[in-house]
C-alpha cells in the first residue's frame, strides 16, 4: 500500500506531519517543525497538504452540468451569490456528484491565497500532489454531528450537509445554524435527533464547555474526544486515503502518475531506437570478452573460497559450502545477532533518509548506535521502527550540534 506524507499547516504555528499508508494507518508519527524538515521524508511518498478550515469556504451547488469540464464553467456563476469576492479572484474545486442528491461539493477559497501556499511549500523543496481544506476531511457518519474544536474555529459537519466553519467564540450560534440544516429522509417529518462527537484540544475544551454542555439536551449523547497533539491524527486518514476534494484542479491540477509515465516512456523509445543497433554490436563484442575471462573468474572463485575458507582445498560446490556456513554463523546466540539487528538498521534509517550512522558497537547481543539526525524526533522515528520490527531500541542520551542532533540508541533483540 503506498504511503502519503500528510502535512498540517497552520497560521501562526509550526506545521505538522505524519507518514500514513492508504490505509489510514499510521507509519511515522506527528512531528513538528519547519516545513524544509519534511522535505527528507516526501522522497518516494505522495504528499498531502491540509489547510486550516478558516482558509476555504467549502459549500455545495446543484448545477446540472455533465463533465468536468462544463461543471468548472457553470459552478463559479452558480455560487456567486454566496461568495464575498469576484469569482475571478477566487479559486473553485469541485467534488464528485452525489448519486442519491445530485449535488457536487465545492471548495472556494482566494486564488492568491493557494498560489502562496503553493510557493511556500515549493520553496521547502515539497510538491504536493493534493490540497485540502481541514472541513472536509473531517469525519461525517449518519446519526452524528461532528466538531471539531481548534484554535479560535469551530467546524460542524453532519452526514447530509456541507461543513460549518464559524468562529468559536458565536458556538451557540454554529450549533444552532447546524441543526437548523438538518434535513428529514421522509418529507414533512422533523428530522431524526442527532449525537455529538466533538473533537477538541484542552485548552480548548476548558474554555468553551459550559457553552457545549448547554446543548446536551438537544443531542442523543455528546461525547468529547480530547487532542493533546492536534487534529492532524483526526483529519490525517481521510487525507491519506484521498477522501475529500483535492484544490489542486484547473491550472493547478498536478500531473497523473500515468501521464507522466508515458512522457517519459516516450522520450525513452526514442533514446532506445537511436541506440538499438549501438546496444546489440556492442553486446557481440562483450560475449567475446567475458568468454575470454571466464577461466580466470573460475581461478578467482577458488582463490577467493580458499580465502574464505582456511583449511578447504576442493572448491566444489563453494556457493553452497558458504551458505551452509553462514547459516551457522547467523544461527541462536549472540553471533548471531549482528546480521539481524543490521538488516533492521538499514530498514529503520529509511524513515530518515538524511541520517548518518557515525559508529556502532556490538557486544554480547547488544548494539550500541550512534546517529547524526536532523533533530530528537528523527532519532525517535528511526527508534519507532526498529521497535515495529521486535527489536528493543532505547535512547541513550542525544544533544543538538548546530543543524543537527547527535543522539545513541542501544538496541537487543526483544526479550533477550
Amino acid at each position: 500500500m503506498s504511503e502519503s506524507l500528510v502535512i498540517q499547516l497552520h497560521d501562526g504555528d509550526l506545521p505538522r506531519w505524519m507518514v500514513c499508508n492508504g490505509d489510514g494507518h499510521v507509519v511515522v508519527e506527528a512531528v513538528s517543525g519547519e516545513l524544509m524538515q519534511a522535505t527528507a521524508m516526501s522522497a518516494g511518498r505522495r504528499v498531502a497538504v491540509i489547510l486550516p478550515a478558516g482558509e476555504a469556504l467549502a459549500t455545495e451547488s446543484d448545477a446540472p452540468a455533465k463533465g468536468a469540464a462544463k461543471l468548472a464553467q457553470v459552478v463559479p456563476y452558480a455560487l456567486e451569490e454566496r461568495v464575498a469576492d469576484e469569482i475571478e479572484h477566487l479559486h473553485f474545486a469541485i467534488g464528485d456528484r452525489d448519486s442519491a442528491t445530485g449535488r457536487v461539493p465545492v471548495v472556494v477559497l482566494e486564488r492568491a491565497r493557494l498560489e502562496s501556499r503553493l510557493a511556500e511549500l515549493r520553496a521547502a523543496g515539497l510538491n504536493p500532489q493534493a490540497i485540502y481544506s481541514a472541513a472536509t476531511l473531517l469525519p461525517a457518519m449518519p446519526g452524528q454531528m461532528i466538531g471539531l474544536l481548534e484554535g479560535d474555529t469551530l467546524t460542524l459537519r453532519t452526514a447530509d450537509a456541507p461543513p460549518l466553519v464559524l468562529p468559536a467564540l458565536s458556538i451557540s450560534d454554529a450549533f444552532e445554524m447546524a441543526l437548523s440544516m438538518q434535513t428529514s429522509a421522509v418529507a414533512g417529518l422533523e428530522p431524526a435527533p442527532l449525537g455529538l462527537l466533538l473533537y477538541a484540544g484542552h485548552e480548548e475544551w476548558e474554555a468553551h464547555q459550559l457553552k457545549i454542555d448547554a446543548f446536551r439536551d438537544r443531542f442523543t449523547g455528546v461525547k468529547v474526544q480530547l487532542l493533546p497533539r492536534g487534529s492532524l491524527s483526526v483529519l490525517a486518514p481521510a487525507a491519506a486515503a484521498d477522501d475529500a476534494v483535492n484544490l489542486l484542479q484547473g491550472a493547478l491540477a498536478v500531473a497523473s502518475p500515468h501521464e507522466l509515465t508515458w512522457r517519459s516512456w516516450r522520450v525513452a523509445a526514442v533514446l532506445g531506437a537511436s541506440l538499438l543497433c549501438l546496444h546489440l554490436g556492442s553486446r557481440f563484442v562483450e560475449l567475446n570478452r567475458l568468454g575470454k575471462v571466464e577461466s580466470s573468474l573460475d581461478a578467482g572463485i577458488q582463490e577467493a573460497f580458499r580465502a574464505a575458507m582456511p583449511g578447504q582445498q576442493n572448491a566444489t560446490n563453494a556457493r553452497r559450502r558458504v551458505e551452509q556456513r553462514l547459516a551457522e554463523i547467523q544461527g541462536g546466540g549472540a553471533r548471531g545477532t549482528l546480521l539481524p539487528v543490521l538488516v533492521a538498521i538499514a530498514n529503520a534509517r529509511g524513515a530518515v533518509p538524511n541520517a548518518k550512522i557515525e559508529g556502532i558497537t556490538f557486544r554480547d547481543g547488544t548494539v550500541d548506535l550512534r546517529i547524526d539526525a536532523p533533530d530528537a524526533a528523527s532519532l525517535d522515528a528511526i527508534g519507532q521502527q526498529l521497535r515495529a520490527a521486535s527489536w528493543e531500541a532505547n535512547i541513550m542520551g542525544g544533544s543538538a550540534s548546530g543543524d543537527s542532533y547527535r543522539g545513541r540508541l542501544q538496541i537487543r533483540k526483544a526479550g533477550a
